[in-house]
């Protein structure tokens, strides 16, 4: 065999043991690991909430041509993740200051009420994302605002900066 096709076979064994391999490791920290679990989801949700604000965000700022039915489609996907039932993903314990992981502040469970308004505060605002999107650039800019309002007014008071 040619050091190419050497190199093709090692890569695709390499890959094969990934794919075959990552399964368990997501089991050994996950039902052992509620912390790990509850953190991972979290930010698998705003990741999805970022992928969808950061389409609508580009065709606001003219990174991306303004395209009505790729931006009801954005805001549509956005409207349905904010509404994701994810009470089970803020596990008491999960904090930053438990668990490194993480950068939800602990003042999240000292007063989950108003953590909680301001989540509903999001979702209100990607219904009317969800409205304005395909409505034209101007209509999406001004809900676009609101949106980015409740989530830096939300991640202000609950969120560790990166850097810290």
């Amino acid at each position: 065999m040619s050091d190419r096709n050497n190199r093709k076979a090692a890569c695709a064994l390499a890959l094969g043991l990934t794919v075959a391999l990552a399964p368990a490791a997501v089991m050994a920290q996950g039902p052992n690991d509620p912390l790990h679990m509850s953190t991972a989801a979290r930010k698998a949700h705003m990741k999805l909430l970022k992928w969808n604000i950061s389409k609508l965000g580009g065709m606001a700022k003219g990174a991306i041509p303004y395209d009505a039915e790729k931006a009801a489609a954005a805001a549509a996907n956005l409207k349905a993740v904010a509404h994701l039932d994810m009470g089970d993903a803020w596990l008491e314990g999960s904090d930053s200051t438990a668990y490194e992981k993480s950068r939800a502040l602990p003042k999240i469970w000292e007063n989950m009420e108003d953590f909680g308004k301001k989540f509903m505060d999001m979702q209100a605002a990607a219904d009317a994302m969800a409205e304005a999107a395909g409505q034209g650039p101007d209509a999406m800019k001004a809900a676009l605002g609101n949106l980015g309002g409740t989530c830096k007014a939300c991640h202000k008071e609950y969120r560790k900066p990166k850097d810290s």
